[in-house]
């Protein structure tokens, strides 16, 4: 459901876009302004999985500025999550060929090609987007190396990228997670303990899958005292979660 901010901010776009079409001419500023417009409109429905309208929010930005970069990196997001990947792929590298210096489209690309098993792509779509010293959130990127790296078996790597996240962002807790979540895997409890303590200071509103960890590292290290917490979290906020059903039937 959009919140009334978000509506608010959709309605004042689209008021916008109408005014900007009534006066625009082919090739002129206005016809730039206009697709910016609709490709922020089509970022805010894509963000509340309205994918239709945000395809036809993209088809009128391109229709006003077929050059406008982000429109093809919005609408690759969109073919991403529709599992249209042939067409993904071509709007990543069309936006890419048009602005290549754009972080957040090499960020997104270096995602899509994460996701569809090509990791050692993806790092280097992350690199990319980490060479712009004008990028407002390296540390994204880093992450996303770091998960990436992990999912190709390059666990040292993924440490590295990690690190390297919360060294530029130090509030990142995805990336604190993520780090807890290898320390787990390479059987390094009492490290998982320290990243998932730092986790927990900085995250009010853990998942289920968050809670679930911190049981069984507190299970790991023997500090029944973690584990209980952690448990009766599990229990209290998520009862009918996968997690709490692992717990009670004592997994």
């Amino acid at each position: 459901m959009i919140n009334r901010n978000a509506w608010m901010k959709i309605s004042m776009l689209v008021c916008w876009c109408a005014a900007l079409s009534a006066c625009a001419t082919p090739g002129g500023s206005n016809s730039s302004k206009s697709a910016r417009v609709h490709t922020e409109l089509a970022g805010l429905y894509y963000e509340r999985a309205q994918l239709g309208i945000a395809l036809e929010e993209l088809d009128q930005a391109l229709q006003a500025d077929s050059s406008y970069a982000p429109a093809y990196s919005v609408r690759g997001l969109v073919h991403m999550s529709l599992r249209e990947d042939k067409e993904a792929d071509e709007d990543f590298r069309k936006s890419l060929s048009l602005d290549n210096a754009d972080s957040d489209t090499h960020n997104n690309y270096g995602w899509f090609l994460c996701q569809r098993n090509r990791e050692k792509e993806s790092i280097a779509q992350f690199m990319a987007a980490i060479k712009n010293p004008l990028y407002a959130t390296p540390g994204r990127a880093y992450l996303n190396a770091g998960i990436c790296s992990r999912k190709a078996g390059d666990n040292k790597g993924a440490e590295d990228f990690l690190q390297k996240a919360l060294l530029v962002q130090p509030e990142l807790t995805q990336a604190l997670f993520a780090l807890a979540e290898l320390h787990f895997a390479n059987a390094d409890y009492f490290s998982a303990k320290k990243a998932m303590a730092d986790f927990s200071q900085k995250n009010n509103n853990p998942t289920a899958e968050q809670l679930w960890l911190g049981v069984r590292i507190g299970r790991k290290v023997g500090d029944r005292n973690w584990e209980a917490s952690y448990s009766a979290q599990l229990r209290n906020r998520f009862p009918d979660a996968r997690e709490t059903q692992l717990l009670t039937h004592g997994e």
